[in-house]
């Protein structure tokens, strides 16, 4: 089953040409557009995509004031956010308001075509540059060290987590029910007084724990 993807930008020969690329690619189908964050969350509403590539500055409702309301009203919705922005400030709001990760533009067809895949897998998508602003947000405001407080299988999430493994491929590695892994990682979240897999995925490694 293709993932059904909705493309957010402002400018039409951009989200055109986003839309075509994809649109070609194994196992992705592009069912819509929208020119700003308010067409977005109509949009998602209507048409109810797996994965929305949204731009963060747009006029009327920017991208991450979309994501934040996608977040409420349509929490199995991931949002990734595409952009030529290279930007701490946006990178670590994008991610607060419930995004599932962040991108810049340069990417290539089948590389951005293969991140939609892994977000609709339950991966986060962080390029080089969006994953040193999230570490560097972090690093200001550290969580407290708390891996003493996991147990051995859950430190075994941890890890595979950071190594972006998804649920199914924790759950294989491990001789789990997807079920089990789910209710891992709400422990660990909970434990380490972290919000998301991304910041997760930095404590492992910031921690020493890959």
């Amino acid at each position: 089953m293709n993932v059904r993807v909705l493309v957010v930008d402002d400018q039409r020969l951009v989200r055109e040409g986003i839309a075509s690329l994809l649109d070609i690619q194994e196992g992705i189908s592009v069912i819509g557009m929208a020119a700003d964050g308010k067409q977005a969350i109509d949009q998602v509403i209507a048409l109810s995509p797996d994965v929305v590539l949204m731009d963060v500055r747009m006029p009327e409702m920017d991208g991450v004031d979309a994501v934040a309301v996608l977040r409420r009203r349509a929490p199995e919705c991931k949002v990734v956010m595409l952009t030529t922005f290279d930007d701490e400030e946006y990178v670590v709001q994008a991610l607060r308001a419930g995004a599932a990760g962040y991108l810049l533009k340069d990417l290539p067809a089948a590389k951005l075509a293969e991140a939609v895949r892994l977000t609709h897998a339950g991966v986060t998508q962080l390029d080089d540059a969006a994953a040193q602003h999230v570490a560097a947000a972090l690093s200001s405001h550290p969580a407290p060290s708390r891996v003493d407080t996991l147990t051995e299988r859950e430190t075994d999430v941890l890890k595979l987590i950071a190594s972006g493994s998804t649920n199914r491929e924790i759950a294989a590695r491990l001789f789990l029910s997807e079920g089990t892994v789910k209710n891992h990682i709400s422990r660990i979240l909970g434990r380490l007084g972290l919000r998301d897999r991304t910041q997760a995925a930095i404590y492992a490694r910031d921690h020493g724990l890959l």
